[in-house]
């Protein structure tokens, strides 16, 4: 399967003007913080000291996942078609959102154990309906891997716009996303589970159990891919491609959750460069989020308590984004405004 190539941003040259252009607006040396980094990175991304924002999007990925058997979430998996109905029908917080920021938002069934029929807003990509029980055999074959890869990359490559926010919906995907996380960074599996939905204390030991004992069945799944098919669900494995395609093409790419950094982990262990190209929205409230992070050195714009997925967090953060942005391009340099410099 060939991957994407992803070019690092890095550029001596137009970082120092890039410094230097952030530097010379009225205002003391670092003083609008996070934002100024934010600028930087956006001009490295686009290769330009003048940013612009484009017709922003999120892709909300859904997909069902087989190991829900195993009695490792709160809600029934009936509740992945709902909430993607209730994204069809505008009412989620996502569609709330989004609307707010004049964001795009594209919704994928990758795989949800529902018949749907043709519909408006729907994107019909589904492998299947969920993927196998981890806990029994691996989630998905390497071909439906392939597939998924496909996809996702196709559905990015077709987007106008150059920012992407990553959201997704399904039941079971925080067991997915914590056995990848395990894998993936070594980290002990109690640092990586966590409630889920809202699992109780005993909730969470069970799905610690049957990740562990999956672990230990599928010993042999060691390769970022082998992992991903193995552990991961359809929605997991077409986010992971989409990502990758968006840094190819040198979009931004607004980075959600803990499921929805999953999928980055695994496309980062394939692209490491991919990483340049990340805006992280926010540290969710999941357990094992936060690590994740800092294995990927991120530095999240948001910490809210939020664990809802979906996406929310991505289209929280686009705001910022335009100020980083706006910034840059509209506030005045010491020089156009004749401020001294000693004010400063």
């Amino acid at each position: 399967m060939k991957l994407p190539h992803i070019a690092p941003t890095a550029d001596t040259a137009l970082s120092q003007a890039l410094a230097d252009a952030i530097n010379n607006k009225t205002k003391p040396l670092g003083s609008l913080g996070r934002l100024e980094s934010l600028a930087a990175q956006l001009g490295l991304i686009q290769r330009s000291v003048s940013v612009h924002i484009q017709d922003p999007s999120i892709l909300v990925f859904a997909g069902d996942h087989g190991v829900v058997a195993e009695g490792v979430s709160a809600y029934p998996q009936d509740v992945t078609w709902q909430m993607v109905e209730n994204f069809l029908a505008d009412g989620a917080a996502i569609n709330v959102f989004a609307r707010q920021n004049h964001c795009a938002l594209h919704v994928i069934d990758a795989g949800v154990n529902h018949v749907f029929g043709p519909r408006a807003g729907l994107i019909d990509r589904k492998l299947a309906p969920g993927t196998r029980n981890f806990a029994l055999e691996p989630a998905m074959s390497r071909a439906e891997l392939e597939t998924a890869f496909g996809h996702g990359m196709a559905l990015v490559r077709d987007l106008p716009g150059n920012v992407v926010g990553f959201g997704e919906m399904g039941i079971g995907n925080t067991t997915a996303a914590a056995a990848i996380m395990h894998k993936l960074t070594g980290l002990p599996l109690s640092q990586c589970v966590g409630a889920g939905t809202g699992l109780s204390a005993d909730g969470v030991q069970r799905k610690q159990q049957v990740i562990a004992a999956a672990v230990h069945k599928h010993a042999g799944a060691t390769d970022p891919l082998d992992v991903l098919a193995t552990f991961g669900g359809f929605e997991i494995a077409m986010m992971a491609a989409a990502m990758l395609k968006a840094a190819e093409l040198r979009k931004v790419l607004l980075i959600d959750g803990f499921i929805v950094t999953s999928a980055l982990l695994v496309a980062a262990r394939l692209q490491p460069s991919i990483l340049d190209y990340c805006v992280f929205a926010h540290c969710s409230n999941e357990t094992g989020h936060r690590l994740m992070l800092d294995v990927l050195g991120a530095r999240p714009l948001l910490d809210l308590g939020l664990r809802l997925g979906e996406g929310t967090g991505s289209a929280l953060a686009l705001p910022l984004l335009h100020a980083a942005a706006n910034f840059l391009n509209q506030m005045a340099t010491f020089a156009s405004a004749q401020v001294s410099t000693s004010a400063a």
